[in-house]
């Protein structure tokens, strides 16, 4: 992996260069300041990895590449405006790092944790974490997020992108957030019906009315459209059946932080 040490002119022997694809296209170079603030260098880092080893480890599709900055490191970094200084979040699904690893690089206040099932998920996340430099603000936990519910993992603010369709992923995450916490559930257009299709089922696991908020908004567009869940009430979650166990983990409970530079990838 590059490191992120060396600048966009100054990239270390045997480094691999993806040439303007990691650095923000002109039109979107203002957003990216905006979000990234002199943080963009580390940004640009991260969307070196995305357009590099992602691609080639299949995180990221090859068409994905020349769009990875609004369609990925932009519409994910403008929902910070949403998560209060000093939160603990929880991504759920994180995938090649998608919120997570992009709020991370943006608001060094958080203390963040990667939720991810797949193994080579979960290797790609871990070395981009030491590679940019984030060991003490990120955690990685190999894991489906039904298998934490119970275990100490609870967080002001539980996100996820593109994961699944709202009742689940609320009883994936609601568990997960402290009371009076927050899922933040990045939708598209389907968010709409969405809401109205799982009210219900979202009230009976403990979550409020579904908001839908957009972040962005004279930034990008269109603007990133989440759908905002407080859990209100403690829901006892069913346990998942697949006998897994989850290895003991810490809490990084509400407004809690990690201790410096731990960061733990559960492997079976």
């Amino acid at each position: 992996m590059t490191d992120p040490r060396h600048g966009a002119g100054d990239r270390g022997p045997g480094a691999s260069s993806s040439g303007p694809l990691s650095s923000p296209p002109a039109q979107f170079l203002g957003a990216a300041r905006s979000v990234f603030g002199d943080r963009l260098p580390l940004a640009e880092a991260y969307a070196e990895l995305l357009v590099t080893d992602g691609v080639v480890r299949g995180l990221v599709g090859p068409r994905e590449a020349p769009r990875v900055w609004e369609r990925h490191l932009l519409n994910c970094g403008v929902m910070s405006e949403m998560i209060p200084l000093g939160a603990s979040v929880i991504d759920v699904g994180s995938g090649a790092g998608l919120p997570g690893i992009v709020l991370a690089v943006a608001r060094p206040d958080l203390v963040i944790t990667l939720v991810e099932p797949l193994a080579r998920r979960t290797a790609f996340l871990s070395e981009a974490v030491t590679t940019l430099g984030l060991d003490a603000a990120v955690t990685v936990i190999r894991a489906r997020a039904d298998e934490l519910a119970g275990e100490p993992v609870i967080a002001d603010v539980v996100t996820a992108r593109a994961v699944a369709p709202l009742d689940r992923l609320a009883g994936w995450c609601l568990p997960l957030a402290a009371v009076g916490g927050r899922l933040l559930a990045v939708k598209g257009a389907s968010a709409l019906d969405e809401v109205a299709e799982h009210r219900d089922a979202i009230s009976r696991l403990g979550g409020s009315d579904p908001v839908i908020a957009r972040c962005g908004v004279g930034l990008i567009e269109p603007p990133t459209t989440i759908v905002e869940i407080v859990r209100y009430r403690d829901v006892v979650p069913r346990r998942p059946r697949s006998g897994r166990a989850v290895g003991r983990g810490r809490s990084i409970g509400a407004s809690g932080a990690a201790p410096e530079g731990r960061r733990r990838t559960r492997r079976d």
